[in-house]
């Protein structure tokens, strides 16, 4: 069940950052309080909150079966997924520090995998 949970959080928040970056390069630059709530009203924000609000409670319901020491670093995993999509679906140029990065924090997660 933990891993259930790891996955919602994990995807969910991964997710609505993806919304949030695509709906602010489609906005342009925030000059203005009427650029900010033209952006808060756009549908790819408003599914970004939702999204977060789904990873919230998804730790809040893992931090009752897991420790805090699994719960939080396994939550780490974002980075692994946020890479990779920030360079296939965003056409982000990703250096080889960033993917090195990425690379230590999935063997992180899989060293917790097996506690």
């Amino acid at each position: 069940m933990r891993w259930v949970l790891v996955g919602a959080m994990v995807g969910s928040t991964v997710a609505s950052d993806l919304l949030q970056s695509w709906a602010g390069r489609r906005q342009g630059a925030v000059t203005s309080l009427g650029r900010l709530a033209s952006l808060l009203r756009q549908w790819p924000v408003m599914l970004a909150v939702a999204f977060m609000a789904v990873s919230f409670f998804s730790f809040l319901e893992l931090l009752k079966i897991a420790d805090l020491s699994f719960a939080v670093p396994v939550s780490a995993a974002t980075i692994v997924l946020e890479t990779l999509l920030a360079r296939v679906l965003l056409g982000e140029r990703v250096d080889a520090r960033r993917w090195m990065g990425a690379v230590l924090v999935a063997a992180g997660v899989l060293l917790l995998a097996g506690s």
